[in-house]
């Protein structure tokens, strides 16, 4: 899958877990998510989301990982998943 597809699911992911309360594309242009309006329960939610859909395990607590912007939890997903010919974190 491209970085671009990837971006865009994840922002959509963003989203969903947010209750749509912040758009995708707010999450497209950049920025914090903790400023565009993501709490606690829509990161717990997003975390599970992400898990979930490219079966990668996300830790909110490992020391040197930032994941408040949508750059982060891309670098998370990329790193952490199989290659994509083959691997069933594909969409």
């Amino acid at each position: 899958m491209g970085a671009t597809k990837l971006r865009t699911r994840v922002a959509a992911l963003v989203s969903e877990a947010t209750g749509g309360d912040v758009p995708a594309a707010d999450v497209l242009g950049g920025g914090s998510l903790v400023a565009l309006g993501v709490d606690s329960l829509g990161l717990l939610r997003l975390v599970d989301a992400i898990e979930l859909e490219y079966g990668v395990e996300v830790e909110l607590t490992e020391p040197g990982h930032r994941l408040d912007t949508l750059d982060d939890l891309v670098a998370v997903v990329e790193a952490a998943r199989p290659d994509d010919a083959g691997g069933a974190a594909q969409l």
